[in-house]
């Protein structure tokens, strides 16, 4: 028999509002989408930025981790456009100096240094600055933003969008030490720090180490390095015949940023079958519209050099056979070679941590990989004052992440400069409270719409592959904004049953659209979800149970298939159904200020 749901636990209903759940810095997605519905710009961008401190950054380069689990996607194709509506929020916002948090003029004692100026560090600087800690950052570059600077081309993340909002950290008072690479953690380690934290990002990008690899050294580029030479302006052109090889994100940026600095035939390469590649679905598609072709199963083999140059590569195709386990092998297909003829070419095919700064001898350990041990829950590293994030803790991961370390390691760091037990974390801030208004009202918009995605304008196609401070998309406008917000389905509004109120009508399960509601005798919990009027497949998702009623029957409600639409508590007679929005707020190590500006 399964025993009746505990609602109080703070991770039963935050598990519902999937795309919160999914998002690792866990953003209260339903509540910034309907500010924006309600043109509150400002509140929205500030709900945001308490969790992900990037907004405008992220509502253009987020790899979305909250979409495909959008409820949504439940009863159409395309989820909720999250990430979009976040810059719409960035875009549309008036100043919010206002909303800031105070940091105090007298300092707690403690001292803090961040080395690498990236968005997990920033996120360090932004938690433990309002308590008080004097923060410094060491950045190798002129200026603080790491990846998101040096790797993400300016068609699709504008330099004054990352000034602003980096900046605004760095307004805090944190010391800049910028321009002033670290090569020797010993001499960190002496200046005594109470804590440091190292945010250094994956900056080492993979070499291909094929024949005639260093024949033409000029003409073949390390993808992420390139980038960044484009990104500070000491690149400005490329070859007219340009081979990307990479099937990541960062081959998809090479390849569009070589179409923007002269180059006319530009190709991607990847050894996979295209459905394998890692860039996400959006940004090929993006390189694609760009007119990028993109050759799948090309492994390869040799650089062809002529008298010194650069003349083409030779590529062996490539089958992909996969086992009963769906793991995947790479064959050479017997097919003749392939060649490629061009004048430069790009690897991007991957990156990996780089520590040569870090003596062997001062108690951090690497594994195997070259990767430093650290605790996945306190970001502590095997010398005790010293702390990972980011890139640098586990290898390349996307700017959401970065930030969900930083605010997990400052917490940490907080803790070890109070000799307080590090696993001791904050409990999350939770709460529920009744959305009725009326015998048929809510305080929230609960009709259902039935548009599909809105797509993103984008800017004139000449326009803009003729010049790469161009911004691709254009974002939404107001109207679109509000007719996307509206697709949301606010999962975060739940479904409250009280026991002693049911009178066992049945009218819930008649009038649900989605049969997810249903009055039957309890099972173990594999039973009763075959039982179910729509059987419960997903077993991801929790189903709700009650206690027993009058009649010895439950309460079962698939949660995996409720759309939130409070049908059923408009047509309860006794109001044993309610609608009650559900707040999840992941607690830092500042104070939490987010309640004080949205309703």
């Amino acid at each position: 028999m399964m025993k009746p749901t505990d609602i109080k636990n703070p991770n039963y209903f935050h598990k519902v509002v999937d795309c919160q759940w999914a998002c690792p810095a866990h953003t209260p997605v339903p509540e910034y989408i309907r500010l924006i519905a309600q043109r509150k710009y400002t509140e929205a961008y500030m709900v945001n930025w308490e969790s992900n401190v990037f907004p405008g950054v992220l509502g253009r380069t987020c790899d979305r981790p909250c979409e495909p689990a959008c409820r949504r996607v439940r009863v159409e194709e395309k989820p909720v456009a999250i990430c979009r509506l976040k810059r719409a929020a960035a875009d549309n916002k008036n100043n919010v100096d206002s909303y800031l948090p105070e940091i105090p003029k007298v300092k707690n004692g403690k001292k803090i240094v961040l080395i690498g100026g990236g968005p997990a560090s920033l996120t360090v600087a932004r938690d433990l600055m309002p308590l008080g800690y004097e923060c410094t950052i060491y950045e190798k570059d002129p200026k603080a933003g790491g990846l998101m600077r040096t790797n993400i081309p300016s068609f699709r993340l504008p330099e004054g969008v990352i000034d602003e909002e980096v900046d605004r950290i760095l307004d805090f008072g944190i010391i800049r030490k910028f321009n002033e690479e670290i090569t020797s953690l010993k001499n960190i380690l002496n200046r005594n720090y109470d804590a440091i934290f190292i945010g250094t990002g994956a900056p080492k990008g993979k070499d291909l180490n094929i024949k005639n690899r260093y024949e033409s050294i000029e003409n073949i580029h390390i993808g992420i390095d390139w980038l960044t030479s484009v990104a500070f302006k000491h690149t400005d052109k490329i070859g007219k015949r340009v081979i990307v090889i990479g099937g990541g994100n960062t081959a998809m940026d090479c390849c569009r940023t070589s179409l923007r600095l002269g180059g006319l035939d530009v190709k991607v390469t990847v050894r996979s079958p295209k459905a394998d590649m890692k860039a996400s679905d959006w940004e090929i598609e993006e390189a694609e519209l760009e007119g990028v072709p993109i050759f799948d199963n090309h492994s390869p083999k040799e650089f062809v050099i002529d008298k010194g140059k650069l003349k083409g590569v030779i590529f062996e195709k490539m089958v992909a056979h996969y086992d009963d386990n769906g793991k995947r092998t790479l064959k050479p297909s017997g097919d003749e070679p392939v060649l490629f003829e061009c004048d430069d070419v790009i690897l991007a095919i991957g990156q990996e941590n780089a520590f040569p700064w870090i003596e062997k001898d001062v108690g951090i350990n690497f594994n195997e990989w070259g990767q430093p041990i650290v605790d996945k829950t306190t970001f502590q590293s095997t010398l005790s004052n010293v702390f990972f994030g980011g890139d640098a803790a586990w290898g390349p991961e996307n700017i959401i992440w970065a930030v969900a370390h930083g605010h997990q390691a400052a917490i940490s760091i907080d803790n070890y400069c109070n000799n307080t037990d590090l696993l001791d974390r904050p409990d999350p801030i939770t709460n529920l409270m009744s959305q009725k208004m009326g015998i048929h009202e809510w305080s929230y918009p609960n009709d259902i719409s039935n548009s599909n995605r809105f797509a993103v304008p984008h800017a004139d196609h000449k326009l803009a592959l003729n010049n790469i401070n161009v911004e691709v998309e254009l974002g939404y406008d107001e109207k679109l904004a509000l007719d996307e917000a509206s697709r949301c389905l606010n999962c975060d509004i739940q479904t409250i049953f009280t026991e002693n109120l049911c009178i066992e009508c049945d009218a819930c399960t008649d009038i649900c659209p989605v049969d997810c509601i249903n009055f039957i005798q309890n099972e173990d919990e594999d039973s009763l979800r075959k039982s179910l009027r729509v059987p419960a497949i997903n077993l991801n998702q929790d189903l709700y149970i009650s206690d027993n009623l009058k009649t010895g029957r439950i309460m079962a409600k698939d949660e995996d298939m409720c759309l939130h639409c409070g049908l059923c508590a408009e047509r309860c007679p006794t109001g044993a159904w309610d609608m009650q929005k559900f707040t999840y707020i992941e607690t830092q190590a500042k104070e939490i200020k987010i309640l004080d500006y949205v309703e």
